[in-house]
């Protein structure tokens, strides 16, 4: 009989632990609820203060995230050498960034699109609940 591989618990991240990991990677996923259905987006994002920076254009996604209610964003790396993985969720509002010092400090946050559109606008996920796993 071959033995069945055991899987390893997940192990909950702390706020700061949580808040490195998301500084580690720069591609997550934004959720938003669009004409009460929910819809996912890959975005490049940063951390800036412990909130979320996205760099985006005018359009759906930016509607929807600034006049919507709430949002959900998520980032995770695995790594099927090691067979580890972690992911962190952060849940909370979405604003544009519009005030001149806002605007600069996103600037030179160096976000990378990896589309070839313009983007030209960018928006912050302030926080309500963080939470993460390790596996």
């Amino acid at each position: 009989m071959t033995a069945v591989p055991r899987v390893r618990s997940p192990e909950e991240l702390g706020p700061n632990e949580c808040w490195y990991r998301l500084g580690t990677t720069d591609v997550g996923r934004l959720a938003v609820s669009i004409r009460n259905r929910p819809d996912i987006f890959p975005v490049n994002y940063a951390v800036q203060d412990q909130t979320i920076v996205i760099n985006t254009a005018p359009g759906t996604k930016l509607a929807a995230a600034v006049l919507g209610r709430a949002v959900a964003f998520e980032a995770d790396v695995t790594d099927p050498e090691t067979k580890t993985a972690w992911s962190v969720v952060v849940r909370g509002t979405a604003e544009e960034i519009s005030d001149l010092e806002g605007l600069m400090g996103a600037e030179d946050l160096g976000i990378e699109p990896w589309s070839a559109d313009t983007k030209t606008r960018f928006m912050r996920i302030v926080p309500e609940v963080v939470s993460g796993r390790r596996i």
